[in-house]
């Protein structure tokens, strides 16, 4: 039988490249086709043309008149078809594809904008994200919800008197599956003495699963990033958000010995 893994080298970057391109430019004379701009297109199609007759057949006024002409046009195009083209980005923008890489970005900026929100007012927070071990017993002890994932939602739970502030919230992808949740307290010797319940029980969680725990300390303020039985205190908006992301991306074999928080830890 014939080996075909070289024909496959040999042709299919080609054939990839062109069915890139096929696929561009067909979104593109479609959308030109609604939005009214094939006009403009047959204009601009035709001194395109006349273009290179002229640059075949060594017209040089010509050609010296279209090539200022095209440098000019540019301009003229983006401000004349303005609205046109902010319409067709925003409709790419909300294709399945897009939204598909958007996802676990908005995911991660609700979660972030709780946080510092929480933070900023001193709102203790204690936020259990689902990695691939199930958190399902300890779902169990809580208050099952099923809710879209946003920092609206989390600040209500976290709220001061409500009936959930002083649990854990469980986190599984893009929604909060449970509110009000017991998790196990670390019994470790090395944990600071400063820190209270919250800081126990999101160690103690990680030291029996692969959860990511996010706590916000009622006293301080002060964000804590929780993982593998290991604390890093004090993290900013920005390493959140960097952590958040990360957790969210495909997994790759060389990221299981990366050190996930860098810097001061508590074990």
């Amino acid at each position: 039988m014939t080996n075909l893994a070289p024909l496959a080298q040999l042709y299919g970057k080609p054939v990839f490249e062109i069915g890139v391109f096929w696929f561009a430019f067909y979104v593109l004379f479609v959308y030109i086709k609604d939005s009214g701009m094939a006009q403009s297109l047959k204009v601009v199609v035709f001194l395109v043309l006349l273009f290179f007759v002229a640059q075949r057949l060594e017209l040089k006024s010509i050609r010296w008149v279209l090539s200022h002409l095209f440098q000019i046009s540019v301009i003229g195009f983006l401000t004349i078809f303005q609205p046109e083209l902010r319409r067709g980005l925003t409709r790419i923008g909300q294709s399945p594809l897009f939204k598909i890489f958007l996802k676990e970005e908005k995911m991660v900026d609700e979660v972030v904008r709780a946080v510092m929100t929480m933070s900023k007012n001193k709102i203790g927070a204690l936020i259990a994200i689902e990695k691939e071990v199930s958190l399902k017993p300890y779902r169990e002890t809580g208050t099952a919800l099923d809710g879209v994932l946003t920092s609206e939602l989390l600040l209500t739970i976290f709220m001061p008197n409500t009936p959930f502030h002083d649990g854990g919230v469980i986190v599984q992808g893009a929604r909060v599956v449970a509110v009000g949740c017991l998790f196990p307290l670390s019994q470790s010797q090395k944990l600071s003495k400063v820190l209270g319940t919250r800081h126990r029980a999101a160690l103690g969680l990680s030291e029996e699963t692969d959860a990511l725990v996010i706590v916000v300390s009622q006293e301080t303020g002060t964000v804590s990033l929780v993982s593998q039985g290991k604390m890093t205190r004090d993290i900013d908006e920005e390493k959140l958000r960097a952590h958040l992301l990360e957790l969210y991306e495909p997994p790759r074999p060389d990221r299981r010995k990366k050190k996930l928080f860098p810097g001061k830890e508590e074990s």
